[in-house]
């Protein structure tokens, strides 16, 4: 009864803080809104009865190496992607802007690390998955298809923009709004799964937060660079 309690309430969070994050609050706000809702979430898991180790925030030097090694391939396929100017286009995004350096430093350490990764990974490779009963010891489906299928209701509001991305229009120029939304949070949903697998490999949260990471930040610093 606690546990479900817990869902509920880390879901009902979550709807807040992302409602927050992209429809009231001022920019500088959105890293904070998220370091809030990250405390919450761990603070209703642990009052849950869930462990250190069950939210993945205990391994870390396993999940350092195994993020660092996920790490390296998003590098890899980055280095692949300007080397090829065919592919040059999916990184032309109408959503970056045209920021300066100072700017970049904040919107990847500052938004994008604080805003954006660390409470996605908390709340679905951490703490929904071991609500919903995942564990490091074998791979579960029901918990990680969950906490997935989560994840893509947790870019409803994000996904409005991604028609805005170059290869996106290209592609589906002509596709109504909705049908694009639908199918970004399908792939956010299936990124979530691949994401749960770098946690699980590494027993941890860090090893998704670093692979992650270098996701979002390597590919707005890309946009920026082709734009």
């Amino acid at each position: 009864m606690i546990r479900a309690f817990a869902l509920v309430a880390a879901v009902v969070t979550l709807a807040a803080s992302t409602t927050l994050a992209n429809r009231v609050l001022p920019g500088w706000a959105y890293p904070v809104c998220g370091l809030v809702a990250a405390v919450i979430l761990v603070a209703l898991a642990r009052a849950a009865g869930l462990s250190w180790s069950d939210l993945g925030l205990r391994s870390f030097r396993r999940s350092a190496l195994v993020g660092l090694a996920g790490a390296g391939l998003v590098a890899v396929v980055f280095g692949i992607a300007l080397a090829v100017p065919a592919l040059r286009t999916v990184y032309q995004d109408g959503r970056v802007g045209t920021p300066d350096f100072g700017q970049l430093i904040w919107l990847t350490c500052g938004r994008i690390l604080f805003g954006t990764v660390l409470i996605e990974e908390i709340a679905f490779r951490g703490v929904l998955p071991a609500l919903l009963g995942a564990r490091d010891d074998r791979w579960r489906w029901p918990p990680i298809l969950g906490a997935a299928a989560l994840f893509g209701l947790w870019h409803y509001l994000p996904a409005l923009a991604i028609g805005r991305n170059a290869a996106v229009h290209a592609v589906f120029g002509t596709t109504p709004v909705v049908v694009l939304q639908i199918l970004a949070m399908a792939a956010a949903g299936a990124a979530g799964i691949l994401l749960h697998w770098w946690r699980h490999k590494g027993h941890g949260v860090l090893a998704s937060v670093i692979v992650h990471f270098t996701t979002n930040a390597g590919g707005l610093t890309l946009a920026v660079l082709v734009r």
